[in-house]
C-alpha cells in the first residue's frame, strides 16, 4: 500500500517558444519537495501535463527525477484504453524499477465490472501496483463511490485511490470504509481538511506551497481538526485562488517560477495561459502567505 500523507504532484516545467522540457528547472522543483520530507512524488500526472508529452519527452522527466531525489515514485498514465496503458505503465516499471510505488490509472468506465477487467489487465502485464484515479473532470468517465469500491474490491494490485470526483468528502468517506486501501484527495487541497476529517491518508495535488499540506496533515495527526484548520488556514486563499477552473495550471507554474523552482511558467497549448488581469492578485495572496508563514 502506498504511505500516507503528501505526495507531491510534480509539474512539468518548459522553457522557450517551442516548451522544451526544462530539465535543470524539473530537478530543482523535485529537490524541493525532497527537501520537504514528502512521502513520496507523483510525475507525469494531469498537472504534469504529461498528455501533451511525446514518449521520448515522458522518458526524459521520469529520468530527470529519478536521478535528482530517491523518494518513491508514483508515475501516471494518460490513456483510457487498456493496450496504452499498459504501454505506460510498461515504460514507467522499466525506468523506475522498485522505486515505481504505483501508477496512476484513471478511471475508464462507469461499469463496475469494465473497470475492474481493465484494471486487472493492466496490473497483470506490468506488475506494477495501482493508484486507482477518479477525476471526471478530466477524464470525462463518472462512476459512484459505492460502484467505484465494488470494483476495486474485486483488483488485484490496487495500492491507493486518488478520489477527486466531488463531493470528494462523501467519496472518500464511503471508499475508506469499503476498501483497505489508502485513499487520498486531490483537487488542489480545496478539500483537504475535510478529506483528513472524513478518512483521507492524506493529499496528492499539486499546489505551488506544498509546504501547507504538510503543515495541515502533519498538524492533523498531532492535534486533530483545530490544529490543522489552524495549520492550513494561511494558505487557504492561495488554494482557492489557484483551483480556478481553465486557468488553475497557469497560476500554479507562475507561482513556481515567482518561487525560484522553475526559470519559466508556460503551459503547453491548448492550455490556457495565466491572465494579465489576474497577476496582481496573484502577487497578493503569495505575498500573504509568506508574510504569515515565512515560507516564501
Amino acid at each position: 500500500m502506498l504511505a500516507a500523507g503528501v505526495w507531491g504532484v510534480v509539474a512539468t516545467p518548459f522553457t522557450g517558444s517551442a516548451f522544451a522540457v526544462d530539465e535543470p528547472g524539473l530537478a530543482r522543483l523535485v529537490e524541493h519537495y525532497a527537501g520537504l520530507g514528502v512521502a513520496g512524488l507523483t510525475v507525469l500526472g494531469v498537472f504534469g501535463e504529461a498528455a501533451r508529452l511525446d514518449t521520448a519527452e515522458r522518458r526524459a522527466v521520469l529520468e530527470t527525477v529519478l536521478d535528482s531525489v530517491d523518494l518513491p515514485l508514483v508515475v501516471g498514465a494518460t490513456g483510457l484504453s487498456t493496450a496504452p496503458v499498459i504501454e505506460e505503465v510498461a515504460l514507467a516499471a522499466e525506468l523506475a524499477g522498485p522505486r515505481l510505488a504505483g501508477a496512476m490509472v484513471q478511471v475508464n468506465s462507469g461499469d463496475p465490472h469494465v473497470l475492474s477487467r481493465h484494471l486487472g489487465a493492466v496490473h497483470e502485464a506490468t506488475g506494477a501496483g495501482l493508484v486507482v484515479q477518479d477525476y471526471p473532470l478530466v477524464s470525462g468517465v463518472h462512476i459512484g463511490p459505492s460502484a467505484l469500491a465494488a470494483a476495486l474490491s474485486a483488483t488485484p494490485g490496487v495500492v491507493a485511490v486518488k478520489a477527486e470526483a466531488p463531493p470528494t468528502t462523501t467519496a472518500i468517506a464511503t471508499l475508506t470504509e469499503a476498501l483497505d486501501v489508502p485513499v487520498f484527495g486531490g483537487l488542489g487541497g480545496l478539500g483537504l481538511l475535510d478529506e483528513l476529517a472524513a478518512g483521507a491518508a492524506g493529499a496528492m495535488t499539486g499546489f505551488s506551497f506544498p509546504e501547507g499540506l504538510l503543515a495541515c496533515v502533519e498538524a492533523w495527526r498531532t492535534g486533530g481538526f483545530s490544529a490543522a484548520r489552524e495549520a492550513f488556514l494561511p494558505y487557504l486563499p492561495l488554494v482557492n485562488f489557484e483551483q480556478q477552473a481553465k486557468v488553475a495550471l497557469a497560476i500554479r507554474k507562475e507561482c513556481l517560477r515567482r518561487r525560484g523552482f522553475i526559470a519559466e511558467a508556460g503551459v503547453r497549448p491548448p492550455a490556457a495561459s495565466l491572465p494579465e488581469v489576474l497577476r496582481e492578485q496573484l502577487n497578493r495572496h503569495v505575498n500573504a502567505v509568506a508574510t504569515l508563514t515565512g515560507v516564501a
